[in-house]
């Protein structure tokens, strides 16, 4: 994220509204772009699909198809996400860029090949037709390399470029969908289907492109990055962990009173689906401020704080780095709280005047699901700004344990409302979330409260080096390619 950080700051000293707005676009789009494209591909083809008078149950069943493929990509990636971004940073401070299209290509073939399996079983057994499930199947492959890519994307300067992939994805889909269904007479689920997958696709070849425009290509072996993933797993379950937190009501749901089986195993929960998924775009303000504000104002007084320990500052000079940076980030992490709140607020205020005018059917009982959730992604976005603040300093230990409160007491919480009137659902998320923000911000604080001993004191003095199961593997497909790459050049040999 630094690496947006300092091209932010570069257009943040121009001076005038368009250059301000400029900024802000750039960061939203680069900090929401899958998310907005999501939500926006899911309003709109459900919108096509009531104009061309498909059955509730068909929009029903694209509904349910889209998500589990979004929600399924989401949680094989997020294992890997953060190891993965790890690995990308060392290399480029290494000055190494030439290591990290392999450990794209790597890391996503890695995934590929859990998730397709995975995905695949579930698809055989879900009751979609032979059509529809190879295009879920289709769809979950390109939102693996989109969600990895999304990791690397971060280096790269070309904001137009990412911006222009994401409108020519939207347009792709809605054109395509128009297209095949009210001029071709194409079935109309599998007709939006394979226009949001071909949309999703676009996106995924443009932002390949742009990578290999920037970074160089290099022979270097694609499973490096596997030992980053021992000897940084904490990393690993703090994004599995956070994404099963984010999403687990959701699911939970599904099988609850207000759910409703679509199709086979294909369920859904429209009536808190719905305000769900428009209350999650609440939080977009932070997701923005995090990489404006904090990222902009803070990283630079933790790189220099930080940069005294390696370059041999005095005492005095730590000391007054210290007080500087700790300053910065309380005022950011204040600034990003209050923002956040006074935008729940505002939406709640405004939503619902603004929903009742959407064809979404919204009723007093969504409503309620609605101002409830706000305060909850709310809750949520702000604790995530603190864990990552804890990935900053390096405390991963107290990372993952606030990632690993929040998915169990989420999923807790959601149980126990099962128990209730369905007008109390969503308040084991906002319970689950609230428990996170203090945990995260309870571990931040005293994690402050001694920086020097926690640079200093808690460092190895002896380097371990890590080799378990992901290293050993790393280590195992090293080999087969050795062998392959052999067994070919004696082959290529005997026939010259």
């Amino acid at each position: 994220m630094a690496g947006i950080g300092f091209e932010l700051k570069k257009l943040f000293r121009r001076k005038g509204l368009f250059a301000w707005l400029r900024a802000y676009g750039y960061a939203g789009i680069i900090c929401t772009g899958p998310m907005l494209l999501g939500i926006a591909l899911q309003l709109g083809i459900l919108l096509l699909c009531s104009w061309a008078g498909a059955e509730r149950t068909q929009q029903d069943l694209l509904v349910c198809m889209v998500t589990y493929t979004l929600l399924s990509s989401l949680t094989v990636t997020s294992f890997f996400s953060m190891p993965v971004t790890r690995y990308l940073a060392d290399m480029l401070y290494e000055e190494r860029e030439d290591a990290i299209l392999p450990s794209f290509w790597g890391s996503s073939v890695l995934m590929l090949l859990i998730g397709c399996i995975l995905y695949g079983i579930f698809l055989l057994f879900s009751g979609a037709t032979l059509l529809q499930g190879l295009l879920c199947l289709w769809l979950f492959a390109e939102m693996i390399l989109n969600w990895n890519g999304m990791s690397y994307l971060t280096a790269i300067k070309d904001y137009r470029g990412i911006l222009c992939s994401f409108l020519a994805a939207i347009a792709l889909s809605f054109g395509l969908g128009y297209l095949l269904v009210f001029i071709l007479g194409a079935p109309v689920l599998e007709g939006m289907l394979f226009s949001i997958t071909m949309g999703y696709g676009l996106m995924m070849v443009w932002d390949v492109v742009l990578l290999y425009r920037y970074f160089p290509q290099n022979d270097d072996s694609p499973w490096t990055f596997l030992r980053w993933v021992d000897r940084f797993l904490p990393l690993a379950f703090t994004g599995l962990c956070t994404n099963l937190g984010l999403f687990s009501h959701l699911v939970l749901y599904w099988s609850g009173p207000i759910g409703v089986q679509v199709k086979g195993l294909f369920y859904g929960a429209p009536y808190y689906d719905v305000p769900a998924l428009i209350a999650f775009l609440s939080i977009l303000i932070t997701s923005i401020n995090f990489v404006v504000s904090v990222e902009v104002n803070f990283y630079p007084k933790y790189r220099d704080y930080y940069s005294l320990f390696n370059d041999g500052g005095v005492v005095g000079d730590i000391v007054t780095a210290e007080e500087e940076m700790l300053a910065v980030l309380n005022r950011e992490l204040r600034f990003t709280a209050l923002k956040q709140l006074f935008c729940t607020a505002g939406v709640i205020s405004l939503a619902g005047t603004l929903l009742n005018l959407l064809p979404l059917g919204f009723n007093d009982l969504m409503h309620g699901y609605f101002r409830t959730l706000c305060v909850g992604y709310g809750l949520y976005a702000v604790g995530n700004t603190v864990l990552l603040i804890l990935l900053y300093f390096t405390d991963y230990l107290g990372a993952v344990l606030a990632a690993a409160v929040f998915a169990a007491s989420t999923t807790a919480f959601t149980l126990l409302s099962l128990l209730f009137n369905t007008a109390f659902y969503g308040f084991g998320f906002l319970a689950g979330a609230a428990l996170f923000y203090l945990v995260a911000l309870f571990r931040l604080d005293a994690f402050t409260a001694n920086l020097p001993y926690r640079v200093l004191g808690q460092q190895p003095i002896v380097a371990e080096t890590k080799e378990h199961l992901f290293t050993r593997l790393g280590i195992f497909l090293e080999k087969q390619d050795a062998k392959n790459s052999k067994a070919d050049h004696q082959e290529g040999k005997s026939i010259t």
